[in-house]
């Protein structure tokens, strides 16, 4: 028979909780943590069980108070020391956020996204800034969710590209970076030359990229992304009086 931890009326109940999640030889186990201190142990920045963990007790559900049983543990973990298992499921187990915090979450990586989208591309004809509200609205238009896992700057650049092929008619395109070079007038025509050439090779190197199909782990894709934005530069060169 499972134990059970039975709350009082008058005692108080885990706050600020965060339930890290095991399935494993086909049950369910979980430990309460608190939320912060999660990501914290994973990162290794804190490093006492004690300070992540509100309970030292192994869970088969944690808001009904149902202790797992220890020949569950033994038989899934090999031990039924629950210090163990407890690092165990901290370091494999998925952490579990209820609906209305994770609706909150969302809905800042949202914002988020589209505060990065609005930073990357400007209007075709005024080359201004695209207000957040609007890239928002776009991305509710082509009914763009959320990527659980995946950084805020990798879901912009994918939300650039589906705006651009799902919604034609909206008027986006990527933001040229401008280069302002104050330097002794008699050295203008020389420079500009230079610079008028490095774009040349950008640009052709960005045609060469984009003729070529390539499959890359997320951070080679970035960075193929931050080179174009490199790519197409303007240049204003302003001799210095």
């Amino acid at each position: 028979m499972s134990k059970k931890i039975f709350t009082p009326i008058n005692q108080v109940r885990f706050t600020n909780v965060a339930i890290v999640r095991l399935k494993k030889g086909g049950l369910r186990f979980e430990i309460a943590c608190y939320k912060n201190k999660v990501v914290e142990w994973r990162k290794q920045v804190e490093t006492s069980l004690d300070e992540v963990l509100q309970t030292p007790t192994i869970f088969t559900n944690t808001s009904k108070g149902v202790a797992a049983k220890r020949k569950d543990l033994q038989k899934c973990f090999g031990t039924t020391d629950e210090t163990k298992i407890a690092e165990i499921i901290l370091e494999k187990g998925e952490v579990q956020v209820a609906g209305e915090e994770r609706k909150v979450e969302n809905d800042t990586i949202f914002n988020e996204i589209a505060s990065i989208v609005s930073e990357k591309c400007v209007h075709p004809d005024t080359q201004r800034q695209i207000p957040v509200k609007n890239i928002e609205k776009a991305m509710r238009d082509i009914h763009y969710s959320i990527v659980p896992g995946q950084n805020a700057k990798k879901q912009a650049l994918d939300v650039i590209k589906k705006i651009q092929k799902e919604l034609p008619e909206f008027p986006m395109e990527r933001a040229h970076m401008r280069l302002r070079i104050v330097i002794d007038g008699k050295e203008v025509e020389g420079l500009k030359e230079k610079l008028n050439n490095q774009v040349v090779k950008w640009q052709e190197a960005k045609k060469k990229k984009g003729g070529e199909e390539e499959e890359g782990e997320e951070e080679e894709e970035e960075e193929e992304e931050e080179k174009g934005d490199r790519v197409g530069i303007e240049v204003e060169i302003k001799p210095e009086n």
